[in-house]
């Protein structure tokens, strides 16, 4: 029983995370959750770009130089 405890508090993250998925996978929720991180990623960029404009400017004109 001891080493049964001992294996649940090592892995209960992954546990855990194997379960989450399971149910995801077996409700299609994995959609509306594949949708929210999509739109939390465009936030993050739109924001991204707000504020480092000149630097993105700069890195797209190397970049289609080299092409």
């Amino acid at each position: 029983m001891g080493d049964f405890k001992k294996f649940i508090s090592m892995y209960w993250g992954a546990i855990a995370g194997g379960i989450l998925a399971l149910i995801l996978a077996c409700t299609s929720l994995y959609r509306l959750v594949i949708g929210i991180v999509l739109v939390g990623m465009g936030m993050w960029a739109g924001n991204y770009l707000q504020h480092n404009k000149e630097n993105v400017k700069n890195k797209l004109k190397l970049f289609i130089d080299k092409m």
